[in-house]
């Protein structure tokens, strides 16, 4: 599979980037080189390999969950820009 300048192109504009003609063309390189490297990848045998195995040793690293007070609402909603009922307004996301 491989990535076309137009696709690279389109997906600039559809983030709103403007690119130059050399960094089109560099992407477009890039993409294909990256896309080039996971096809190697999916050559490799992993038939014995553990789906949850992994390269480096691991541990977690974050705390116990564990049962603290929070904050008072008063304190929560003290720098809220709107509140309404002692809770945080937000402008509305969908329509009625």
């Amino acid at each position: 599979m491989a990535i076309s300048r137009e696709q690279v192109e389109h997906v600039a504009r559809l983030a709103r980037l403007s690119l130059t003609e050399e960094e089109a063309e560099r992407y477009t390189e890039q993409l294909n080189d990256i896309l080039d490297f996971a096809e190697k990848l999916n050559e490799l045998d992993t038939d014995d390999v553990e789906p949850t195995s992994h390269v480096l040793p691991m541990a977690n690293v974050l705390r116990e969950d564990e049962r603290r007070p929070s904050l008072p609402r008063e304190k929560a909603l003290a720098n809220a820009p709107d509140q309404k009922d002692g809770m945080f307004r937000v402008p509305a996301v969908f329509e009625e």
